[in-house]
């Protein structure tokens, strides 16, 4: 609030500050009114502000925490299968834990009385299988996985990244466990060579 200074006398600057401090309350007065008026209006005439009706609508609280459940989900899902696609392109713990009994066995069946093929084929060749096999499972079990991950509705892009590198990776991981389960890529050796 502006005083202004005249070359009147102290009451009369008393006088004039009371009579613009009386127009200037009239004027927030009415200001504020006509705000408290239309704020009033508003809320009954149902425009209230975005937020407010996002927080209340159940529908539409329900729909984005159901897509923030599928999109947490099939990120954690495509990133387990590109990890299974992984190991079993590696190797698995469990794959040389059967491949060491596979070996175990063969030498307690072929003690002393096995010819070398039947040597080759029960000491190395079930081991080798038994390996190929272990890794077949995790590499399907990483395509299974990937291809649910593509398949969901909504998935995040970086979920689909994930599960198409997934799914890559357990279709290498299972064809090359398939062709060694078969011996395609490289047979047992014989006992003549």
């Amino acid at each position: 609030m502006d005083i202004k200074t005249t070359g009147k006398t102290g009451q009369d600057e008393k006088d004039g500050g009371a009579a613009e401090a009386a127009t200037t309350e009239e004027a927030v007065t009415g200001a504020d009114a006509g705000t408290l008026t239309d704020a009033g209006a508003g809320k009954d005439a149902g425009t209230e502000p975005l937020d407010e009706d996002l927080d209340e609508d159940p529908e539409l609280d329900g729909e984005a925490s159901a897509a923030a459940d599928t999109g947490i989900g099939a990120g954690a899902a495509a990133v387990v299968s590109l990890a299974l696609a992984a190991v079993a392109l590696t190797g698995t713990w469990a794959g040389r834990v059967v491949a060491e009994r596979e070996t175990l066995v063969g030498q307690i069946k072929t003690s002393g009385a096995g010819t070398p093929t039947q040597q080759i084929s029960e000491i190395y060749g079930d081991a080798w299988h038994s390996t190929a096999l272990v890794n077949g499972v995790f590499a399907l079990v990483a395509l299974i996985v990937a291809v649910a991950v593509l398949a969901l509705p909504r998935r995040p892009a970086r979920a689909r990244a994930v599960a198409v590198a997934g799914a890559v990776l357990g279709g290498l991981g299972l064809l090359l466990s398939v062709g060694t389960y078969f011996d395609l890529f490289l047979t047992l050796p014989t006992a003549g060579s």
